[in-house]
């Protein structure tokens, strides 16, 4: 599985192209802005896209939605409790399957009602739930520090060290981490009690 990460728009986002190697057949991730940049690298490696996938609801991640749907006939996937127009409803549990490759949806609300977050192949799409040092806001609509709380110390806490995080956005000192790593140096994946997360998190 092989991960084209390319960076659009000025508020440090990411766009996703996850590829199966063995039959050209990807995902794309969180289509917004740059969409030229996004088309380049789909036509430059010869691949078929075959879902549309939104780590959640925000125009920031869904903006390029229309236009890639229109453009490469797929279908957009996102979580069942997501409001905006998409073509295929997932759950907690299951899994996207693309060529040989798959990638297990994992229901992460917090920063948002719908946020999921995406694992398979040693890696972890962590949407806008944990990025590199930090993590989503909490104070949007949706949004709450409870549920942001037991999305991190319940789901993500209990997975695999070795697992490569790619974050929905560019705000930390390197693009990408590890699990293991961001449980050791990110203050939001330090063991408190859910009053202390609630009350960091200004909530």
């Amino acid at each position: 599985m092989k991960v084209h990460q390319i960076q659009v728009g000025n508020m440090q986002n990411f766009t996703y192209i996850v590829e199966d190697e063995d039959t050209s057949e990807a995902l794309l991730i969180d289509p917004s802005w740059d969409l030229i940049e996004i088309e380049l690298v789909i036509k430059r490696n010869d691949l078929k896209i075959k879902y549309i996938v939104n780590t959640h609801h925000h125009y920031d991640h869904t903006l390029g939605n229309e236009a890639m749907a229109e453009s490469t006939k797929a279908p957009i996937i996102q979580y069942e409790s997501s409001e905006l127009q998409h073509d295929i409803s997932v759950k907690d549990g299951d899994f996207i399957e693309f060529g040989n490759s798959k990638l297990q949806v994992l229901h992460t609300p917090g920063h948002s009602k719908d946020g999921i977050c995406l694992i398979g192949d040693g890696k972890i799409f962590s949407g806008d739930t944990l990025f590199v040092g930090s993590c989503g806001r909490v104070d949007l609509p949706g949004g709450s520090a409870n549920e942001l709380y037991h999305s991190l110390f319940d789901i993500l806490y209990s997975l695999d060290d070795n697992l490569v995080m790619y974050p929905g956005h560019n705000y930390g000192h390197k693009e990408t981490s590890t699990l293991g790593q961001e449980k050791i140096t990110n203050m939001v994946m330090q063991k408190r009690t859910e009053q202390q997360f609630v009350e960091m998190m200004g909530q």
